[in-house]
């Protein structure tokens, strides 16, 4: 199962949005403290509609934490500051990808002792940033690709008709 990991998350919405695609998505969420809201935010419900109750979610207290309660994880790093393109890895099934908070994306320390697994999305410009939620799923869509879409439903019903044969 594939691992999104928000560091020090601060908008509630963002993280509903990205808890809605991780459900939708068979992902795993890990939340790294200090979160920028609570759990049981309005917010964050609301953005993550009814399916937050089935989303497979961790918190920890800081990012060691996080290292040591999976130290096996390889990890990531999701950064606009990266020399890699996020299409230029490969995702193995089980891997971790981390992501930063909005207003200051991941800790500078952390990317230094992880350059190789830095990775950006291109953009023009002097453009700062993707929404995070965004973001998530830009990357998170690749990982699956890479993975063929293990055990996601790959053709569409429509509601009332029928696609023709």
């Amino acid at each position: 199962m594939l691992n999104i990991v928000l560091h020090q998350p601060e908008i509630p919405a963002n993280t509903g949005n990205i808890g809605r695609t991780c459900v939708a998505t068979g992902t795993r969420l890990h939340l790294i403290e200090p979160l920028g809201f609570r759990l049981n935010e309005k917010a964050l419900k609301r953005a993550g509609m009814d399916y937050w109750s089935e989303l497979d979610v961790s918190v920890y207290v800081n990012y060691q934490e996080f290292l040591d309660k999976n130290p096996d994880a390889r990890i990531y790093y999701a950064t606009t500051k990266a020399k890699h393109v996020y299409t230029d890895v490969s995702y193995g099934p089980d891997d971790y990808i981390l992501f930063g908070k909005e207003s200051g994306g991941i800790p500078e320390d952390i990317l230094i002792d992880n350059e190789e697994n830095c990775v950006r999305i291109p953009m023009k410009g002097d453009i700062r940033s993707l929404n995070l939620s965004n973001s998530v799923a830009v990357v998170l869509y690749e990982a699956l690709r890479q993975n063929d879409f293990a055990n996601m439903r790959l053709h569409g019903e429509l509601h009332h008709l029928h696609w023709k044969e």
